[in-house]
């Protein structure tokens, strides 16, 4: 049986747009939508703040109710679960992914100019995840990135490093192109030493390297066009360029034997870049 696509849902505009990703995707895929709320009362909270453990449970069976309702409506044929789990959200997520085929949460808008703005929990569920996490910002089905229709985005972009090739990435990346029937670019940067200026040999190198880690997987998924992009530079700058008129980004993560990590890349990608970002973790 194949994994759910899981979403967390709370209720916010972020979340509200993860949700109409994920069942999107859901049912472009033919599995089932998994709907979460992760809730956990304090019994001792500050007596203007206190909320009773009632309240909250009717608070989140709500907001689980009208989600699956909204979604019915316009996929009633969707196989879908809700759930209200009664722990800390971060470990809900984190659980929950691991028995997901992807879990999908929101942003909370704009953080700077363009990006996301993505709180403590989401930032934990990326660093500890052990399967591929999506990020949405508000705005996703309202002709914003990576909407529904895909009218100005028509791409999948790809973040890899060429000298560290990991095939989840790569996988993640022509799987969901070719879903979408839609172009996949992946970019590749690398710096010039200090004082020292690559010249067209080296610069061909690179490209070569590229093509070489592309081409096996090209001959998996031939109906993919792929463009690829050899440049100097700063990775996360080319990638969140690439993300302006981009159905999504795909970049990695390594799982880490101790503690949580996110790369310097992935962790500029998920705050600035303008539409959906995949993080897929690898060993």
């Amino acid at each position: 049986m194949s994994r759910p696509i899981t979403v967390g849902v709370d209720g916010s505009e972020g979340s509200v747009a993860a949700v109409d990703w994920a069942a999107d995707e859901a049912a472009l895929r033919g599995t089932a939508l998994r709907l979460v709320y992760g809730t956990r009362w304090a019994q001792h909270q500050l007596g203007a703040m206190k909320v009773s453990h009632e309240d909250r449970r009717t608070e989140a069976e709500g907001v689980l109710a009208t989600t699956e309702e909204r979604i019915r409506a316009r996929m009633p044929d969707l196989a879908m679960t809700a759930e209200r789990i009664e722990d800390a959200p971060t470990q809900v997520l984190l659980a929950a992914a691991s028995e997901a085929e992807w879990l999908v949460v929101g942003s909370h808008g704009l953080g700077g100019v363009r990006g996301f703005i993505v709180g403590s929990v989401g930032q934990e569920v990326v660093a500890d995840a052990k399967r591929p996490v999506v990020l949405v910002r508000p705005g996703y089905g309202e002709g914003e990135s990576g909407a529904a229709d895909g009218s100005n985005h028509q791409k999948v972009v790809l973040g890899l490093d060429v000298s560290e090739v990991k095939s989840e990435l790569l996988d993640f990346a022509f799987d969901f192109a070719g879903r979408h029937g839609v172009p996949l670019e992946i970019v590749h940067t690398w710096h010039s030493p200090f004082l020292h200026h690559r010249g067209a040999a080296d610069e061909a190198e690179m490209a070569s390297a590229l093509t070489s880690a592309v081409s096996p997987f090209q001959e998996t998924y031939p109906a993919v066009e792929v463009t690829e992009v050899s440049a100097s530079g700063r990775a996360a700058e080319h990638l969140v360029t690439a993300a302006s008129d981009a159905r999504l980004v795909v970049v990695g993560r390594r799982r880490a034997a101790k503690g949580s990590h996110i790369g310097s890349v992935t962790h500029a990608v998920i705050h600035h870049a303008s539409c959906p970002v995949a993080v897929v973790p690898h060993a």
